[in-house]
């Protein structure tokens, strides 16, 4: 009896060694082809909030680790766009921490004199049906950023109708939408702050 367990022990354990094994080696096969995915899916979404035409470099090593409360708690990540090795603006990674249903997780492209030159959401929990219209797939109530300018921090048009700003808030939820042109606003002012950080701003995947 002793013998036996011990024989089906054994056999498990090489069988469990060898499935280890194998899911090493597919993970080192496919690696290569999901990093690929997932960096054509990035420049994808950079094409969306910033014009390919307007920079040259190669965006998505241009890559800093900052830590901003003005793009919401911990770290989150800028891509500098340069032209002719000049700086000419950013896309950010920003919190709008309070959405109607949580934390909204967006993409914020602008140049930096105030200029938006796009925006996307790219995480969510807002109510179907109602906060929800701030996803491209339901709504194009996101294009309405591109091209718009924040006159400074009190600029009061930059803000939601009901508050007394220029962009529309949806149909019993004000919430999600206000959340979103707040954290916009914030992230266009902290653009305008960087020109004179980049010298100190830590690249992704340095140890700090």
């Amino acid at each position: 009896m002793l013998k036996t367990m011990q024989k089906h022990g054994l056999t498990l354990a090489i069988f469990a060694a060898v499935l280890t094994g194998l899911t090493a080696v597919v993970n080192q096969l496919t690696k290569p082809t999901i990093d690929r995915q997932a960096a054509n899916q990035q420049k994808a979404l950079f094409d969306q909030v910033i014009p390919s035409e307007l920079y040259d470099n190669d965006l998505q090593q241009s890559c800093f680790v900052v830590q901003a409360p003005q793009l919401g708690k911990g770290n989150h990540r800028v891509f500098i766009a340069r032209k002719g090795g000049t700086p000419v603006g950013a896309v950010m990674e920003t919190t709008a921490p309070d959405g109607y249903s949580g934390a909204i997780q967006l993409l914020v492209g602008t140049d930096f004199s105030g200029t938006v030159l796009g925006t996307r959401v790219t995480e969510h929990h807002e109510t179907p049906g109602l906060g929800d219209k701030i996803d491209l797939r339901l709504s194009d109530w996101i294009l309405h950023f591109a091209g718009k300018v924040i006159h400074g921090e009190h600029d009061a048009a930059f803000a939601v109708k009901k508050d007394g700003g220029e962009f529309d808030q949806f149909t019993g939820a004000t919430i999600t939408p206000r959340a979103v042109v707040n954290a916009v606003k914030r992230a266009g002012l902290y653009a305008q702050t960087l020109p004179a950080q980049l010298n100190y701003l830590q690249a992704c995947g340095e140890s700090s």
